[in-house]
């Protein structure tokens, strides 16, 4: 039985990037958090998708030792989006965004995966978002993602999703948007004020911050030669993150900084490929010499 449960996006990604296009490879939050995800523990992804969607995707989620028995296959077309990044990565633009099968998604959650340990609540409707609390019981740790678009057009329901979430997890100029703020301390502190136990902003390549019992901590962004692909690094920062906390068995300040380092680990390797391809090929070794060369990165020694 898997303690993970992770909710959101099965799509197709058509990307334009500096070393070329890509149509219709593989993307969505809940298959790139869930991949991070199966490198620390079991983890079990609920989504929808269209009859176009390869049976073969489900198998390498499955021989991840993820439960893709919540992905529900469903007449029409996969979620599509099209973007087209800058030369240097930094900007993209979106081209086209087809909802498709995911316009009318509502999660269904089978039997044995009602009550995880922990919750990954992906980019999605905030409604779809309380759907999946209300359907799933007993205690938890829930992790939640939003982005501006629910910010502006669903605010009171993504209110009530933030009151039952533990840890949000969001990027620099949501967390602007979410809290009205600009400068850190005082966004983050908006952002608690909101009702989650903690939150992690994420800030590109210079890291992400832990805000969490009245402590901060700050993570560098791994300083990487290559970066081919940015889409998807942010959901498998939180599925890394998820991941590390169930392989943990622990949700304490100490965890949750630990917890981050791994995230960020992950992620570092799913920017230097396209589409999934780095997080699917990913070892155990290069993994675990990305996390001591974090320990590196952030290791000082203070001398009175």
């Amino acid at each position: 039985m898997s303690s993970i449960l992770i909710v959101g996006s099965v799509a197709f990604d058509t990307l334009h990037l500096p070393t070329g296009s890509y149509p219709r490879v593989l993307g969505g939050a809940a298959v790139y958090a869930s991949l991070a995800a199966s490198r620390f523990a079991k983890s079990a992804i609920v989504g929808v998708a269209g009859r176009d969607f390869p049976s073969d995707v489900i198998a390498m989620l499955e021989s991840h030792g993820i439960d893709a028995r919540g992905v529900e296959i469903v007449d029409g077309e996969s979620f599509h989006w099209e973007g087209r990044y800058t030369d240097d990565l930094l900007h993209r633009d979106t081209l086209r965004t087809d909802l498709n099968v995911l316009a009318s998604f509502d999660p269904k959650i089978p039997e044995s995966l009602r009550t995880p340990k922990l919750i990954m609540l992906g980019n999605m409707v905030p409604a779809l978002q309380l759907a999946v609390l209300d359907r799933t019981s007993g205690p938890r740790f829930v992790v939640t993602d939003t982005m501006n678009f629910w910010i502006d057009s669903q605010r009171a329901d993504l209110d009530k999703v933030l009151l039952r979430t533990d840890l949000l997890v969001i990027n620099e100029e949501e967390a602007w948007q979410l809290s009205g703020e600009r400068h850190i301390g005082r966004v983050a502190r908006a952002l608690l004020a909101m009702g989650p136990k903690g939150v992690v902003v994420k800030r590109g390549e210079y890291g992400a911050m832990l805000f969490h019992e009245d402590r901060v901590f700050s993570a560098p962004g791994f300083p990487l030669d290559v970066v081919i692909d940015p889409t998807g690094a942010g959901d498998a920062f939180a599925g890394g993150l998820i991941g590390y906390l169930s392989a943990a068995g622990k949700t304490d300040h100490d965890t949750l900084r630990n917890a981050v380092i791994h995230g960020s680990a992950i992620a570092s390797f799913c920017v230097q490929g396209v589409s999934t391809q780095r997080l699917e090929n990913l070892t155990k070794d290069e993994l675990e010499s990305r996390i001591r060369a974090f320990d590196e990165l952030i290791r000082f020694r203070h001398e009175a």
